[in-house]
């Protein structure tokens, strides 16, 4: 693998192009674990749920803490576009933000170890995979061709060994699956004991369920579309925000020329929800993906839309135009989709007035 210094990237912290979100509703005791590798970062933590309670958060650590009142105050009459009461909310903080990288993990998710014992630097990890390009267009049979050890395999176009640039780092996570609530009920036990030493680029066209728990993306490139829908107290929905993000960002990305990797690095996902409460959460969900993933597989945008920002306008027409039939709070969600970009314009205007567009 040629033009890529992985031990640089490795060995530099990056401290200045990396935001941490955190959403949570309870003292944030886990970090102690995470101080070797999360110390020289700032932290965004979003608190959800009653902004009276006090959130502990372990000495040493660069943070800001945003609760209910702050995103009242922050966004105004915009504010009903962030989620309550649902990890949903974790995208308040990729707005506020203003680093290249974010890397948003959950408070029950902890270090995890490689097989030879060591533990795993989630962070070196998923800069590797954003600093390196994706290869969306032609799989490469040994996997991420950029990783050192491997390269692209006898038949690979040399014309498309550049790749394209990585928009979203996805991980992964040992312990406890992340499954729904029908899967949970049918295997309690059920425990990933599998540690996969790959990273694959997921190719254009094809959609992926994301999950929020551990992941990094590129906030410049694709941050207006990271937004984690309307969900929780008040809306019929929850637990589908980061799939509603998932399928957005890579119609976005495929469309804007950007890569999506999924694999390396693992997390230790420590805790099972319960899939009683879930299954009440997840249930219109279980009957609406069936819906929900068809519109995005068809979906095509239009050449005028070459931002991210422009993309989830057009996308946010789209849903009130086609999924509303599916039910009203689609109607909703369209309507909170315009509110988050335009909050998010308003926050993060563009740089000498330019935004950054497709390839």
């Amino acid at each position: 693998m040629a033009g890529y210094n992985l031990e640089a990237i490795e060995a530099a912290p990056l401290k200045e192009d990396v935001d941490i979100v955190i959403p949570t509703i309870r003292s944030l005791d886990f970090l102690e674990q995470w101080r070797p590798f999360l110390k020289h970062y700032h932290l965004i933590i979003v608190q959800d749920g009653d902004p009276s309670i006090n959130i502990r958060v372990p000495e040493g650590y660069d943070y800001e803490l945003y609760n209910r009142n702050d995103i009242n105050r922050i966004l105004g009459p915009r504010a009903n576009c962030i989620s309550y009461k649902d990890g949903g909310c974790r995208c308040f903080g990729f707005m506020v933000s203003k680093k290249k990288y974010i890397y948003t993990i959950d408070d029950d998710c902890f270090v995890a170890k490689d097989p030879s014992g060591k533990e795993i630097n989630v962070i070196a990890q998923h800069i590797k995979n954003l600093e390196t390009p994706s290869t969306p267009h032609y799989f490469n049979t040994l996997y991420d061709p950029f990783r050192d050890g491997t390269d692209f395999v006898r038949g690979y176009p040399f014309s498309l060994r550049e790749g394209v640039t990585t928009a979203i780092s996805h991980g992964l996570w040992l312990n406890i699956p992340d499954y729904d609530a029908p899967t949970q009920l049918v295997k309690p036990r059920e425990r990933n004991i599998r540690y996969v030493d790959a990273v694959m680029t997921i190719p254009k066209g094809v959609l992926y369920p994301m999950c929020g728990m551990n992941l990094a993306f590129n906030r410049e490139l694709i941050g207006p579309a990271m937004y984690f829908g309307l969900m929780g107290e008040g809306q019929p929905i929850s637990r589908y925000d980061d799939m509603w993000a998932g399928w957005a960002a890579k119609v976005v990305c495929d469309h804007l020329g950007f890569g999506v990797k999924t694999g390396l690095p693992y997390v230790w996902h420590s805790k099972a929800s319960n899939p009683f409460v879930n299954l009440k959460k997840e249930h219109k969900g279980l009957h609406w993906q069936e819906e929900m993933v068809p519109f995005f597989q068809n979906l095509r945008l239009s050449k005028e839309s070459d931002t991210a920002a422009k993309c989830y306008m057009e996308l946010s027409k789209m849903t009130k135009e086609k999924l509303t039939e599916v039910d009203p709070y689609f109607e909703n969600l369209a309507d909170a989709m315009v509110a988050w970009i335009e909050a998010w314009e308003e926050l993060n205007p563009p740089v000498d007035g330019k935004d950054v567009k497709a390839k």
